[in-house]
């Protein structure tokens, strides 16, 4: 009943138009070539549309009125805050009109601190207020200076986001998901420009819709014919209740999306993400467990648009329960019965415009008023008689019209009124025909080949093929035919508008489809190509079947007719031969799985722009010598020996010969291709003759790796500035050329498993590197010039061959992390204590590393510390002038070997040091020493060796006892695994959430292990993980008081459990006989049990489920991963409580695995126990309700002490 032209803003709301979603403020001087520009186009890449000066305009006193009313119509603005911010008066008033909007107009404002403390600017200090002072002698308007200090303290209040040492793409890509989030949220969905009659439909809606009514679940259809204004309706709607649902999501084009290849899929994937938060995908058929768990604890506002068949209900909103209470989901859709039989509660049928409301809407397309002009009064009745209420008619014949003289509105209603036929198709095709011929084309082939393709694409195939199509796309989004998607830049048009353009196409040749300009059903074009009916009328061809791969058997001479061919495009076809002949006339051919060794050798494509035959027969091209081409997939193309000479076709950008891997040659003319941005040559195993000489200008993406039987790297014959990165992995290449240096805006450089034995020294010139690999590698030796790497992050040298880093190492102060795993080196120099921003240094299976230079305590940024599996002690300290060392810090790396003499003592140049000092202690967060034969008198000795630390890693040590100490004051996750002789473990801090000491054979004692798991001290952690895998001699005491005592002591600390559950694995052989309920499983791997309901109430608040887990017998497993899971049964269906994955060694003693987790269901009775291993067996399972306040007069304790008691001592009978 409803319908109206969108409007031309991307996003609009109820007070404002945005033109742009984002507004970056930031001085050009400090950021505008590195992070305001890496911001930018991360911002550009996500499809943001974002405001950047492309210009250096900071030079008046004053901003233009031009940019202040940018600032006004900006969704969000971002403050670049840098050090030298505050010096230009430009920012300053940049930031006063952006905290006027932000109050206003209620503009979203995010200051990022970039090097710049928050302090500093909100007390003006430093280079703030320097600045401030400058300005203040400068201006003798000393009101301007203080409305800019009040402006900066009000800012650096704001909450925002700070970046000092922080890894910088990391911190981008936080920005881009808030802004991404902001957007989501904040811009309502575009409407209507003239939304005539949509109040009364919203009203309507929104009465049926209950809204206020929190207690239930309602499910809403809307139904009505084609382009009457469905989506519209339900678009308003949404905008209207948005913010009173906690979570919401509008999937549009359900029918088109989900015809497609995992269409469906995708559509689950993007309701999850923008319901929950995350992308973890449904599976069609087996939409539950979790998601539903998540899904049914929201309130949700879900609109299902455009539906054509019951799968889509049943998969993306199969039930109300799937909802938490006081959710609404509203489905559009042409099939009232799909509502019916879905059990909708409402439907709402969408009416024709009646006249008086048809008038008002065609008048606003025709006249921008909402009546006609006088002297056109009865040519809109005429017009409003012929378009019989449908909005969509209405908007395309008012666009069309508006503007025109009534001679020609006469002569448009004449050339309406000579067809007599009064159906939608009609109608629409009254405004194709005021096309001119190329526009007609253009709309005929979205309409057949394009619809929903991105804008860039089928501008780029359009232009290829004659048709200007830049100012065609426009008349096309003018006349309203097309529209170009908000995010997704991809082009849309409204089905009954594809409709009346592929009828058109029918309407050529009614029943001869071979004598029609384009094919498009997969059955039209079986029957052309494989009966020979092609005629000289064909331009294009669409193969798409639409349940995936289908064979046709070609013709041989299919192709011989259609001499006008322009576009051939095969998306899933497979053909049992090729064909003899090819039209010259082709601007695309893209033909996967080409069936034939050779082209046609009349083909020359002079014409041709795309040529793609991935996966292919081909063997070799010919003669083809395409002038116009722009890109060529020849991937996968298992025949292919060479590619020859393309200095014919200058305007190539892409090529694409990814595991071709028979290719043996790839001419030298493709060294010289100046517009090639693209080169994608991976996985050519046999590639050997490639182009000795690069002079690609545009080159921006190189790929070489996996290509094993290359031995050389061209020489780079001019700068080649658009190329970030190179991977070399996996070739045979030896050596770089000197004229690597030409690369100087190289950002990435892979050279792992090359041939390569030494860097050149030119290496250095790489200013721009960011990060190097050398992997397994027979480099012995790194060149001094590596210190000019000033920009580098990252260095990986693991399992090289290098025994020493030259000391110039110490000049890269960007260097973020270190890799040294299994190399052959011997001592890092004692410049890496100027590596300050160095993060990860990690040197495990380093068997040569025998000391660390004391200067390693200079790491104040070092957050993660790995060491193991080497075979000396390893010395950490200075060396006195006689040639003894001072009190060394000694670890054995060997597994079981140490020297006698060898100590664990800190000192004070150690990273080991106490908390006194200025070191790393102050930073490291993760430290493993796996397999280090540690003295415990000694790595233990002093306090707060670790503050930060959060986790430790010892698995495989020495150590007999894990001391109690506030020096791990913040740990989170401890590993002992086999950790032979560790005998006891002492209470450990209140922070820990994760414990792992699998194997421990000889441990004996874990006193905190009920404090953890029942008392914790209010710690509201989200997870507890706790595995005693094969430790046989630990006796646990835990007791059913440990929760008494909790809730009689619940003045104390909060309840720990509530929303989490937890889980621990230990040797036993029965249910403890406190459980309520327990069931035999007879050694299978799933198991369900029933429980009393009326045991439910009020003072039921968790679950504690037990199982006795073992092994098949006659198995001899050396490990196994499972999950083992809890479903329960609601009435209606299994959803998943809770599930664990724990690994499993062969042992022939069962183990225990409890887990503890809040109560959700009360209504539920039945659980089912499931392991997803055949090898891995239930002994019995069993089930307890824990109440608030049990018994105490119980003597619980007495009774688990002897049920697990028992379960221990059994191992040691």
């Amino acid at each position: 009943m409803v319908f109206s032209l969108p409007s031309s803003s991307s996003s609009s709301s109820s007070t404002s138009k945005w033109s742009h979603h984002v507004f970056l403020s930031f001085r050009g001087k400090d950021t505008r070539n590195t992070f305001t520009a890496h911001l930018y186009d991360a911002l550009c890449r996500r499809g943001i549309n974002t405001y950047i000066d492309e210009k250096d305009l900071e030079k008046g006193e004053s901003i233009s009125p031009k940019l202040l009313k940018i600032i006004e119509e900006s969704m969000i603005s971002i403050i670049v805050l840098s050090p030298n911010y505050a010096s230009s008066t430009w920012c300053l008033e940049e930031l006063t009109k952006i905290l006027e909007c932000k109050e206003t107009k209620k503009q979203i404002v995010l200051p990022v601190f970039y090097h710049v403390d928050p302090s500093e600017i909100r007390y003006q200090r430093g280079r703030f207020g320097e600045a401030l002072t400058k300005h203040q002698e400068r201006f003798k308007d000393n009101t301007k200076v203080q409305r800019w200090k009040a402006t900066l303290q009000e800012v650096a209040n704001l909450a925002g986001e700070h970046l000092d040492n922080g890894n910088e793409s990391e911190f981008i890509h936080k920005i881009i998901q808030w802004v991404d989030s902001k957007i989501v949220t904040f811009t309502f969905l575009n409407i209507a420009e003239y939304p005539v009659g949509l109040e009364s439909c919203v009203k309507e809606l929104k009465t049926l819709l209950g809204i206020g009514r929190n207690d239930i679940t309602l499910m809403i259809g809307i139904y009505g014919i084609g382009g009457i204004g469905k989506t519209t309706i339900a678009k308003a709607v949404y905008n209207s209740i948005a913010d009173q649902f906690e979570a919401r999501c509008f999937l549009e084009n359900v029918r088109e999306i989900s015809s497609r290849e995992d269409g469906l899929v995708k559509l689950q994937d993007r309701l999850h993400f923008e319901l929950l938060g995350d992308s973890r995908s449904f599976n069609v058929g087996n939409v539950g467990g979790i998601n539903i768990i998540s899904l049914c604890s929201k309130r949700v506002l879900l609109v299902l648009d455009d539906v054509n068949e019951l799968v889509q209900l049943k998969e993306l909103a199969g039930d109300h329960n799937w909802f938490g209470p006081g959710s609404r989901i509203i489905i559009t859709t042409r099939d009232q019965h799909l509502l019916t039989y879905h059990k909708v509660d409402s439907m709402y049928e969408v009416s024709r415009l009646d006249d008086n409301q048809a008038s008002q809407l065609f008048s606003w397309h025709a006249f921008k008023r909402d009546k006609p002009v006088e002297s056109y009064v009865e040519l809109t009745k005429c017009i409003i008689g012929y378009a019989k209420g449908l909005p969509l008619a209405l908007i395309v014949l008012g666009s069309d019209l508006h503007g025109r003289s009534i001679q020609e509105w006469k002569s448009a209603l004449e050339k309406y009124e000579r067809n007599p036929n009064k159906r939608i198709y009609e109608i629409l095709k009254i405004s194709y025909d005021g096309l001119d011929d190329k526009e007609k084309d253009i709309f005929l082939d979205i309409a057949c080949f394009f619809k929903g393709k991105h804008i860039k694409y089928v501008l780029e195939i359009l232009d290829h093929c004659g048709f200007s199509s830049t100012i065609g796309i426009t008349r096309l989004k003018e006349k309203c035919l097309i529209n170009i998607g908000r995010f997704y830049q991809n082009v849309e048009m409204h089905d009954l508008l594809q409709e009346m353009g592929k009828e058109i196409v029918r309407q050529e040749s009614p029943k001869k489809v071979g004598k029609r300009s384009r094919l498009w059903f997969h059955e039209d074009v079986r029957h052309v190509l494989e009966e020979n009916m092609g005629t000289n009328k064909i331009e294009g061809i669409l193969l798409d079947f639409p349940g995936g791969h289908d064979t046709i058997c070609l013709h041989p001479e299919a192709f011989m007719k259609m001499k006008r061919l322009r576009l051939f495009i095969n998306h899933n076809a497979q053909f049992f031969a090729g064909p003899n002949y090819l039209s010259n006339e082709l601007r695309v051919l893209d033909w996967p799985n080409y069936p034939s060794s050779f082209v046609p050798s009349s083909f020359h494509g002079n014409k041709l722009t795309v040529f793609g035959m991935p996966y292919s027969l081909i063997k070799e091209l010919g003669d083809l010598k395409p002038k116009n081409l722009t890109d060529m997939d020849l991937s996968h193309c298992k025949f292919l020996t060479k590619i020859p000479d393309l200095s014919s076709s200058p305007n190539l950008k892409q090529l694409n010969l990814q595991c071709c891997e028979n290719l043996v040659e790839v001419h030298h003319s493709v060294g010289f291709l100046d517009k090639l941005s693209v080169f994608l040559v991976n996985g050519c195993c046999k590639l050997r003759i490639f182009p000795k000489r690069f002079k690609l200008r545009s080159l921006y993406l190189l790929e070489l790796y996996d290509c094993s039987s290359l031995e050389d790297f061209p020489e780079i014959e001019c700068e080649m500035v658009f190329l970030y990165g190179i991977c070399l992995e996996g070739t045979s290449i030896k050596e770089l050329p000197v004229s690597i240096e030409n690369l100087t805006e190289l950002k990435q450089l892979d050279l792992d498993d090359t041939g390569i034995k030494e860097l050149p020294s030119s290496i250095g010139n790489l200013t721009k590197l960011e990060v190097l690999s050398l992997n397994d590698t027979c480099i012995k030796e790194l060149p001094s010039s590596i210190g000019n790497l000033s920009e580098l992050e990252k260095l990986y040298l693991n399992d090289t061959v290098i025994k020493e880093l030259p000391s110039s190492i110490g000049n890269l102060t960007k260097l973020e992390a270190l890799y040294l795993n299994g190399s052959s080196i011997e001592e890092l120099p004692s410049s890496i204590g100027n590596l300050t921003q160095l993060r990860y240094l990690y040197a495990r299976g380093c068997k040569n590393l025998v000391h660390l230079p004391s200067s390693i305590d200079q790491l104040q940024s070092l957050r993660f510390f790995q060491l193991d599996s080497g075979s000396q002690p390893i010395n950490i300290g200075n060396v006195e002038e006689d040639g003894m060392q001072s009190p060394p810090f000694v670890v054995s790396t060997g597994e079981y070997e140490i020297a006698s003499s060898a100590k664990l003592t800190p000192t004070n140049s150690s990273i080991f040091n106490d908390g006194s000092s200025s070191s790393t202690n102050g930073a490291l967060l993760v430290l493993s020493l796996q397999f280090c034969c540690l003295s415990e008198s000694n790595f233990f000795t002093n306090a707060n060796y670790f503050p930060t630390l959060v986790e430790l890693d010892l698995t495989g040590s020495d150590i007999v006892i894990f001391p109690q100490s506030d020096r791990f004051a913040v740990l989170r996750h401890l590993c002992l695994n086999n950790c032979k002789e560790l005998e006891e473990i002492l209470p450990l801090p209140l922070s820990i959430e994760k414990v792992e000491a699998r194997g421990c054979t000889s441990l004996e004692s874990f006193a905190q292990l009920s404090e953890i798991l029942f008392k914790n001290n209010g710690r509201d952690f989200s997870f507890l993980k706790i595995d005693l895998y094969g430790c046989h001699k630990l006796l646990v005491n835990m007791t059913i008081t440990s929760w008494e005592e909790r809730h009689s002591k619940e003045q104390n600390w909060a309840y720990p459990f509530k929303a989490r559950s937890m889980g621990i694995i230990f040797p036993g052989k029965r249910i403890p006989s406190w459980f309520k309920y327990c069931k035999e499983a007879h050694d299978s791997n799933s198991c369900e049990i029933d429980i009393n309901r009326m045991h439910y109430g009020d003072d039921v608040d968790e679950i504690v489920f037990c199982v006795v887990i073992g092994f098949r017998t006659g198995i001899n497993l050396e490990m196994e991963k499972t999950a083992v899971c809890v479903r329960i049964h609601d009435g209606w269906h299994w959803n998943m409580l809770f599930i664990q994955y724990i690994i499993f060694d062969w042992t022939d003693s069962d183990h225990l695995w409890m887990a503890f987790c809040p109560l959700t269901y009360r209504k539920a009775s039945r659980f089912r126990f499931e392991c997803d291993s055949e090898l891995v067996v239930f002994r019995s399972v069993g089930v307890h309700l824990v109440k608030k306040h049990e018994d105490n007069s119980r003597n619980h304790a007495g009774v688990l002490h002897e049920d697990v008691g028992a379960h221990f001592d059994a191992f040691s009978e």
